[in-house]
């Protein structure tokens, strides 16, 4: 019996060490650079919006263009959109075999939807129609909404990097790298707001 179970034993301790090799949660370093982003970019759209009289929230360029108020509105519902995204992912079964497939970097996020130049078009649920009253509504859910995943991405044993999203703008990535697109896409039309504010004609108060 005794030479029985220590087959049993064996692969049983060799079985849990290889679960725990393929699952590894966050590093310090993974959650500082996310945390890190999130403040940064989080920091920047507030400051930018400072002060902002209804005036120089709503005025447009043009007609195509969006004013102020409707980039802050587009980032706050986007901002809990894509978090939900990111977690109909996370919550199906890891699938760690997709790794491959991951083409780019956290950075790479980051400088992809910096970069202006390329234009997307907006969902149909994230096209800004006046869903909150004002700014400060908006910008108090977006607050919200970002303080929450803050907590989540330094507290957080899910395990972000098996979990894969497909079906995006960038090709296949994990869902780690899915938070840093949030938190990019927010930056993205933070800079859409400076742009207006850059624009000829943009009031002066």
């Amino acid at each position: 019996m005794k030479k029985l179970l220590l087959p049993v034993l064996l692969l049983t301790v060799l079985s849990t060490t290889a679960i725990r090799l393929a699952y590894e949660p966050l590093t310090s370093d993974e959650r500082k650079y996310a945390v890190d982003y999130y403040q940064k970019t989080k920091a920047k759209l507030l400051a930018d919006v400072k002060g902002l009289s209804a005036n120089q929230l709503n005025w447009k360029a043009d007609t195509s263009r969006w004013s102020i108020y409707q980039c802050t509105e587009h980032i706050a519902l986007a901002e809990t959109m894509i978090w939900q995204w990111v977690q109909s992912f996370n919550n199906q079964p890891a699938t760690p075999q997709k790794r491959a497939e991951v083409k780019v970097t956290a950075d790479q996020i980051i400088t992809m939807l910096s970069d202006r130049s390329h234009k997307f078009h907006a969902p149909e649920q994230l096209v800004p129609v006046a869903q909150f009253p004002n700014e400060d509504a908006a910008l108090a859910a977006f607050i919200n909404r970002r303080d929450s995943t803050i907590h989540y991405i330094t507290t957080t044993q899910d395990d972000l990097k098996d979990h894969f999203m497909t079906g995006g703008p960038i090709g296949t990535i994990d869902c780690y790298q899915g938070l840093i697109f949030l938190a990019a896409h927010s930056a993205r039309h933070t800079l859409q707001i400076e742009e207006v504010m850059a624009t000829p004609g943009f009031p002066k108060n």
